[in-house]
């Protein structure tokens, strides 16, 4: 699949009504997602939803037009995700005192980093509870972005107040990637794992594999 950029078009002409309605989170998306692969969708979405900010979403259309929607497939639950997953603090929370866990980061087969860091993002969309965190994302470019976040205490604060502009990036502790496989191994305890913005417990590593198109919105 080839790669959408922002300002290019994107999707077709609405084959018709929806085949399912959704109404809720992104996280209610994805299970959508995950039980119905490829579906076509009315998404009403809940308030605070990133995945309807990223494509200008505030209600369900008048089905005239279908976008295609990647998926996140992670190996453990919740299985997949539409927006982002976060391994460690997620950005938004970072504090000085939040630890920084050794991480090994691998994207397509190769190892990109080694070292300790507060977050590890790969996310499909744009949006973590509306910031702009992934100013280079795109739902549905068939591609994640990843943000692995090798910040010092002192550096946090500071990132954290340029979130809402996505002006944190970019940053030299801050280190941008992109790929379609990533896998990212914690050799020490465990860490939290947050998918569309709902807590999943700890992880001691994640695999993410995107999932081109794993369901259309119609609007």
């Amino acid at each position: 699949m080839s790669r959408v950029r922002k300002g290019e078009p994107w999707g077709r002409p609405a084959a018709g009504p929806a085949d399912t309605e959704v109404k809720g989170s992104d996280a209610e998306l994805a299970a959508c997602a995950a039980a119905q692969p490829g579906v076509r969708v009315a998404f009403r979405p809940a308030p605070g939803s990133d995945l309807a900010r990223a494509i200008g979403l505030h209600d369900a259309g008048s089905a005239v037009l279908e976008v295609p929607i990647d998926g996140l497939r992670l190996d453990q639950q919740p299985e997949i995700a539409v927006n982002a997953v976060v391994v460690g603090t997620p950005p938004d929370r970072m504090r000085w005192w939040n630890r920084s866990p050794r991480v090994e980061v691998t994207v397509d087969g190769r190892r990109r980093f080694e070292g300790r860091a507060v977050a590890v993002v790969v996310a499909s969309g744009q949006y973590l509870r509306g910031l702009d965190l992934v100013p280079r994302g795109h739902p549905g470019d068939g591609r994640a972005e990843v943000q692995i976040y090798e910040l010092a205490r002192a550096e946090r604060a500071a990132a954290r107040r340029r979130l809402p502009q996505g002006t944190h990036v970019p940053h030299p502790c801050i280190h941008e990637l992109s790929g379609r496989r990533v896998e990212v191994r914690i050799p020490g305890r465990p860490a939290p794992l947050e998918a569309d913005g709902k807590p999943w417990g700890q992880v001691r590593g994640l695999s993410v594999e995107v999932l081109p198109e794993i369901l259309w919105i119609v609007l």
